[in-house]
């Protein structure tokens, strides 16, 4: 057994948000503690990806298409809500082909969805770009802001600002991925990983299996959600990834730049990359004094580390992602753990 107290952590916004729910934190031994990583793709999204999709929003005649929770995250300068409220149009879909629907139904207008999420949502996105090019539709463009996961894992497990005993693997994400690729980092890094689902049996599940390992000094990738995930993964959906999309480096919040950990659609495909239409200029980032999202991402720090968590920092006044997000780690501890 590597230490008498025994680190996990989870690498979706998902299972902390489940885990905080179910109050599994609490109810632990104590030589056990979990660790909420950067599993939030709002959260992990670079201020320089959102500034440059603030400045693409105020561009003449662009319609700017988004997820939910970015509407509140704040920029350098403001959020998509406050440009709204300034006259962009931004508006809020539930998927990249209703943003599709949105450029055929207004031809005049550029459209730009703004792609974030990790390898669960980045294949669909890829689709709807092929059938962009099957229905020859000219003004769409994407902002490719995706993420990988396995070298955030690695930057993590190599990291001496924490040490990370074991990983809570994320089980959409590895349904697309499969568990084959967490077996290098097992290996590697000498740290465990379990795919699990997101119901406290599936959780709990998952800790005791990563604690077996770590008492037996095993170092392997398990799947505790095989009604789900497979080794290989779907196929399928990664061929359609690869056809659209190809590897780049990334900027993450907290982590920083990673090599390998991003995606940028292939040349065969620029027609509809924004960051080709589009030459903006960005803002000096500023960082907001006392956010310690960044630390938080990289489980250095927790929320109630943080002076602005509760006080100036709300759901109702989000001073940084991890708390404007739905599956973010500080709005976690906000609505189940630091309610009053």
């Amino acid at each position: 057994m590597k230490a008498s107290k025994i680190k996990l952590m989870e690498v979706c916004g998902t299972h902390t948000m489940a885990i905080a729910r179910a109050g599994l934190k609490d109810v632990l031994p104590k030589s056990v503690e979990l660790i909420s990583g950067p599993g939030c793709p709002v959260c992990v999204t670079s201020q320089s990806d959102i500034d440059r999709a603030l400045e693409i929003a105020g561009e003449k005649d662009v319609i700017m298409t988004t997820f939910g929770d970015m509407m509140r995250v704040p920029g350098t300068k403001t959020s998509f809500e406050g440009i709204r409220r300034e006259g962009a149009d931004v508006r809020v879909v539930y998927s990249s082909l209703e943003a599709l629907n949105i450029a055929r139904n207004n031809p005049s207008k550029r459209t730009v969805f703004m792609g974030i999420g990790f390898e669960t949502t980045s294949p669909a996105i890829a689709e709807t770009i092929l059938e962009a090019r099957r229905q020859k539709i000219k003004n769409f463009f994407v902002l490719s802001c995706f993420k990988l996961i396995f070298p955030a894992l690695s930057s993590l497990a190599r990291s001496k600002k924490i040490k990370i005993d074991g990983f809570i693997c994320p089980g959409h994400v590895s349904v697309i991925t499969g568990s084959r690729p967490y077996e290098k980092i097992a290996r590697d890094f000498k740290t465990p990983c379990v795919i699990t689902g997101f119901d406290e049996i599936d959780i709990i599940q998952g800790i005791r299996r990563l604690i077996k390992q770590i008492r037996e000094n095993r170092y392997e990738a398990e799947i505790a959600y095989k009604r789900a995930v497979s080794p290989q993964g779907n196929k399928k959906a990664r061929k359609i990834l690869t056809l659209v999309f190809e590897v780049c480096d990334a900027r993450w919040r907290g982590l920083g730049l990673l090599k390998g950990s991003g995606l940028k659609l292939r040349p065969k495909f620029e027609e509809f990359c924004a960051q080709r239409e589009f030459k903006v200029k960005l803002p000096k980032p500023v960082k907001v004094k006392g956010c310690l999202c960044g630390e938080v991402l990289q489980g250095i720090k927790t929320p109630r580390d943080c002076k602005l968590f509760k006080n100036k920092c709300t759901p109702q006044n989000p001073i940084g992602p991890c708390m404007v997000s739905s599956e973010g780690t500080c709005a976690a501890y906000y609505k189940y753990r630091n309610r009053g």
